[in-house]
């Protein structure tokens, strides 16, 4: 394969060669950020899903939705779709799960007659709290080892991504 990377790509990338003789680049599991946290979000969204159903009936998407609705009631569907990052068909079946369990209730529609705000149900207060003690105690765990100003780094440079994913999501 003749692709010409610069020495900034290159950290990112990996030699392989297959049985047929055939050499590629492609990116590294261990030295590509983007690898990493794809990896990472997936294993701890997976994780968090299982414990938060086996426990509390609910899934991962259905916590960050409670999550959501303590930091922001009344959020409208888009407005959660955004802040989550996930796409609005799945916050729709997510609050349709959570209606359905009397966790959320909705507000009168907007002045648009398309939208309307949710807000927790004190049931939903109620699991959001018993979840959140939970959600707590397995953060203990993923960040042992890790000092207050690793933290803040860390927070750091994922706010720092964070702002360069929105540029990438701008129209062109």
């Amino acid at each position: 394969m003749d692709q010409d990377f610069d020495a900034f790509d290159a950290l990112f990338l990996v030699d392989v060669d297959d049985e047929d003789g055939r050499h590629d680049q492609t990116l590294s599991f261990s030295r590509s950020p983007t690898v990493l946290l794809t990896f990472a979000a997936n294993r701890f969204t997976r994780a968090a899903a299982r414990r938060y159903s086996e426990i509390f009936g609910i899934g991962a998407v259905d916590w960050r939705l409670l999550v959501m609705l303590t930091r922001r009631p009344g959020a409208t569907v888009t407005e959660a779709a955004t802040t989550i990052g996930i796409d609005k068909g799945a916050v729709s079946r997510c609050i349709a799960r959570l209606e359905a369990k009397a966790l959320v209730e909705k507000g009168d529609l907007h002045a648009n007659g398309r939208s309307r705000g949710w807000w927790l149900t004190d049931a939903g207060r109620e699991l959001h709290a018993r979840i959140l003690r939970e959600a707590l105690d397995r953060q203990r765990v993923l960040f042992d080892g890790f000092s207050p100003d690793d933290i803040a780094a860390f927070n750091g440079y994922l706010t720092k991504f964070l702002g360069n994913l929105d540029r990438l999501s701008e129209p062109d």
